[in-house]
């Protein structure tokens, strides 16, 4: 399966080309601040990912143009617009869905990207493009349709939800790989997965949050 959009020093992996059975060659431990706002509605998901090592030094690499080894403000914001247009192509790698039906949202404005320990992080809030109740199930998620990059929640606190209403709950769901792959045997075809635009495999192994209300 194929990800378009890749420079050429292959500094953004994330938008690099991988085979169906490729495994995770990125790595990136993610955060998710969900906002409920006063009239019940979601207002925001903010996105953080810090990346692997490896990964950050290549983004080092290809974006220090002066070669001091320290990404300045220009190189981050150089490196955070072309990472910006990469997600775009997959829609920022989200899963926003109500009662099974995808959510259409918003793109973000920008995206803040930071070096820290070594480790490149970047930063996003995008919004639901109409009014999104926390009514039903809803799901909330982020996986990569390629099975490049590997983004998960290393633990159930690094998923929050501000606002929450009082006749909703929540949980983390990390789905059990045998017990998914059991539960969607009938689309692993081999036209399935070699959808050159990549497949929604991934949806079913995501760690996700999940919000029943009413």
């Amino acid at each position: 399966m194929r990800l378009s959009g890749i420079v050429s020093s292959a500094a953004l992996l994330l938008a690099s080309i991988a085979s169906a059975g490729a495994h995770p060659q990125l790595f990136a431990e993610a955060k998710l601040d969900l906002t409920i706002g006063p009239d019940q509605t979601v207002k925001s998901l903010r996105h953080l990912w810090r990346f692997d090592d490896l990964f950050s030094s290549t983004v080092l690499m290809k974006f220090d143009k002066n070669s001091d080894l320290v990404l300045d403000a220009e190189e981050l914001a150089a490196a955070a617009l072309t990472i910006h247009a990469s997600l775009a192509e997959y829609n920022y790698f989200q899963m926003v869905t109500v009662d099974g039906k995808d959510v259409a949202m918003s793109p973000p404005a920008k995206l803040v990207t930071s070096y820290e320990n070594n480790q490149l992080v970047i930063e996003f809030d995008p919004k639901p493009k109409g009014t999104l109740p926390p009514s039903g199930k809803v799901s909330i998620g982020v996986y990569d349709p390629t099975f490049y990059t590997a983004i998960d929640f290393t633990s159930d606190d690094k998923i929050a939800v501000a606002g929450l209403p009082k006749d909703c709950s929540r949980s983390v769901v990390r789905p059990d790989p045998d017990t998914a792959i059991a539960q969607n045997q009938g689309k692993l075809t081999d036209a399935f997965f070699s959808d050159p635009t990549g497949t929604d495999l991934g949806k079913i192994f995501a760690t996700r949050l999940e919000l029943t209300c009413g």
